[in-house]
């Protein structure tokens, strides 16, 4: 069962980077520069896991996520955070993101997280997950 991944960040070449390591291992991915976008696309189409950036331009990775648990509860989000606010990612945490990685990325320790996110997601969905 494949996840379907959004990666919200206003790096280009981060998200660049992601969606070209997701799509090779054949997960579909979509990418969003910023919280705004994210929530727009959240709106039209259904995601397992997003990929957010706590610090962003308009409304960050924070604003966004309570959005998104709002909205969206069963939707999973992983924080990305910097060395200087792992506060921030913890925040998020109990506002109810998954887990939160620290930047630079580990891309096999956020694949983890994601198939662990995806997990919980089916599990709460009343779905079993894939072993």
């Amino acid at each position: 069962m494949s996840v379907r991944i959004l990666v919200v960040d206003d790096e280009p070449d981060f998200i660049e980077t992601m969606v070209k390591r997701f799509t090779f291992r054949k997960m579909p991915v979509t990418a969003a520069s910023s919280g705004i976008a994210a929530l727009k696309l959240l709106e039209t189409d259904s995601f397992d896991v997003v990929i957010m950036d706590v610090r962003m331009p308009g409304k960050d990775g924070i604003e966004t996520l309570k959005e998104i648990k709002k909205r969206y509860p069963l939707t999973e989000v992983i924080m990305l955070t910097g060395h200087a606010s792992v506060e921030s990612g913890m925040r998020g945490m109990s506002l109810g993101a998954y887990d939160y990685v620290l930047k630079p990325v580990d891309f096999d320790e956020l694949l983890e997280k994601v198939h662990k996110a995806h997990e919980r997601k089916l599990l709460n969905e009343g779905r079993k997950a894939p072993r």
